[in-house]
């Protein structure tokens, strides 16, 4: 009954349950809790892969979407600015035609005016 040798009995009852397999099976075991992170991490970037490619089939598609909005517009534009034009020489035709006090065009405009609008009348009748 050494008082040494209690605390060497004490350490050898505590790694006696720990021998060279028994630290191979622990390393395995956390191993196989490494293998299986890696799969859960190979799942996580497969599922990511396929997130990214569904994010850039969208952009594509928004992206085509976005240039064939610009070609409408575009030629919205244009029809714009060629019916302004035709409006401002129309424009600029009635303003003659009112400042010149001629009473016979006068009269030749309201008489066009109530023909085209009885025309039309019939027309849609």
């Amino acid at each position: 009954m050494n008082p040494r040798r209690e605390p060497r009995g004490g350490r050898g009852a505590l790694f006696d349950g720990i021998e060279e397999g028994g630290i191979r099976a622990a390393s395995s075991s956390s191993y196989t809790s490494h293998e299986i992170n890696e799969h859960e991490n190979e799942r996580a970037l497969e599922g990511l892969q396929d997130r990214v490619i569904l994010l850039k089939r969208l952009s594509g598609d928004i992206n085509e979407e976005v240039d064939a909005h610009n070609r409408v517009l575009d030629r919205m534009g244009n029809d714009m600015d060629s019916s302004r034009g035709i409006l401002s020489g129309t424009m600029d035709r009635f303003k003659t035609v009112f400042e010149t006090k001629s009473s016979r065009r006068m009269l030749t405009l309201v008489a066009s005016f109530v023909g085209l609008f009885l025309v039309i009348y019939y027309l849609t009748r």
